[in-house]
C-alpha cells in the first residue's frame, strides 16, 4: 500500500489535515467499489486519502487550482528557498527582510519567473509572509513586508501522493452532471467557505455561488465541509422552517450606492424597494 498522507506536501488554503482522521472514520464505511467524487479537489488531500483506503474505487480529484503543477515543481521550488535561505541567513528569524537582502531575493524571483515561466507564489509566500497570508504575483508581494520564515528543510518529494486518481480541472458542475445519475456515487463537497478569504482560489464566489452548491447534496450521498463563520447550516436550518417564503426581494427594484472608508477599504451599500401599486383610476 502507497504512503498515506495526512496533510497535503505543499501549502494550501483549507486543506483538511484537521478533518483527516475524522474523515478516514468516514470514508472506510462505504462499501468497495464506490465511486467517489471530489468536486472542490483543493489540495487532493481528500482525494488522496479516499485512494488509500479504497484502492479499488475510482477517485475523481477535481484539480481545478492546478495543484498537480505545484508538486510537478517541488525540486525547482525546493532549489529556489534554499537560494532564499542563504540570502536570509543573517536576518533572524521572523523578523522582517529588508535593504540589500530583500531586493536581491526578488532579483532572484523575477529571474526564475523570466527563465523558467514559473513560481509557486503560495508555497514561496509561506516563507517569506506570516500564516495564511499569500500572493499570487511578484508586484503583489512587492507591496508587502518579507519576513524571515523560510523553511530549514525541503519539501518531500511526493511522486505516488496523487497516484491512482481520475485528475480533471473543470468547473465542479460540469463534474456533477456527468456523475449525478452513477449508481451509489459520493460526492466529497469541500467548497471555499462562505465569509473567509478566497484570494488563492481561482474563481470569485458570492453568497449564490456558495448556495448553488447545495443543490448537488438532495438525493445523493455526500460529505459535505463548512464552518459555522459560514452560517451555511444555520441558513438552512431556518429555510427548513420557512418552506414557504420563496424570494422576498422578487418584487424589488434595486440600487446600488459606492462607499469608501478609507484609501483601500471600499463596500457596495444596496437598496431594495417596493414600488406601491396605484390605483386603475391612478396609474399613469
Amino acid at each position: 500500500m502507497s504512503k498515506l498522507y495526512l496533510s497535503a506536501p505543499l501549502p494550501f488554503v483549507g486543506q483538511k489535515r484537521m478533518f483527516a482522521k475524522h474523515f478516514i472514520e468516514v470514508i472506510k464505511q462505504y462499501p468497495a467499489g464506490t465511486i467517489f467524487v471530489d468536486l472542490f479537489g483543493g489540495s487532493g488531500l481528500l482525494s488522496h486519502i479516499t485512494k488509500h483506503f479504497h484502492p479499488e474505487s475510482r477517485v475523481i480529484y477535481n484539480d481545478f487550482d492546478n495543484y498537480r503543477q505545484r508538486i510537478g515543481n517541488i525540486p525547482r521550488t525546493n532549489r529556489l528557498l534554499s537560494q532564499i535561505r542563504q540570502i536570509s541567513e543573517q536576518v533572524p528569524r521572523h523578523k522582517p527582510i529588508t535593504g540589500k537582502a530583500r531586493d536581491r531575493i526578488f532579483e532572484l524571483l523575477e529571474t526564475e519567473e523570466r527563465e523558467n515561466g514559473y513560481l509557486d507564489f503560495i508555497t514561496l509566500s509561506s516563507s517569506l509572509m506570516f500564516s495564511m497570508k499569500y500572493k499570487l504575483t511578484i508586484n503583489g508581494m512587492r507591496s508587502e513586508t518579507l519576513y524571515n520564515n523560510v523553511r530549514k528543510a525541503d519539501y518531500e518529494l511526493c511522486p505516488d501522493y496523487l497516484a491512482g486518481l481520475e485528475i480533471e480541472s473543470c468547473d465542479y458542475r460540469e463534474l456533477f452532471e456527468r456523475f449525478k445519475d452513477t449508481p451509489g456515487v459520493v460526492f466529497l463537497v469541500d467548497p471555499p467557505y462562505l465569509s473567509t478569504d478566497v484570494g488563492t482560489y481561482k474563481m470569485y464566489w458570492r453568497l449564490a455561488d456558495y448556495l448553488d452548491v447545495l443543490s448537488v447534496l438532495p438525493g445523493h450521498n455526500f460529505i459535505y465541509f463548512t464552518s459555522e463563520k459560514s452560517c451555511i447550516v444555520e441558513l438552512c436550518e431556518w429555510m427548513g422552517r420557512h418552506p414557504s417564503l420563496g424570494d422576498p426581494f422578487a418584487r424589488c427594484q434595486r440600487r446600488e450606492f459606492k462607499a469608501t472608508m478609507n484609501y483601500n477599504a471600499r463596500y457596495t451599500d444596496i437598496m431594495l424597494f417596493t414600488v406601491p401599486e396605484l390605483p386603475p383610476d391612478n396609474a399613469a
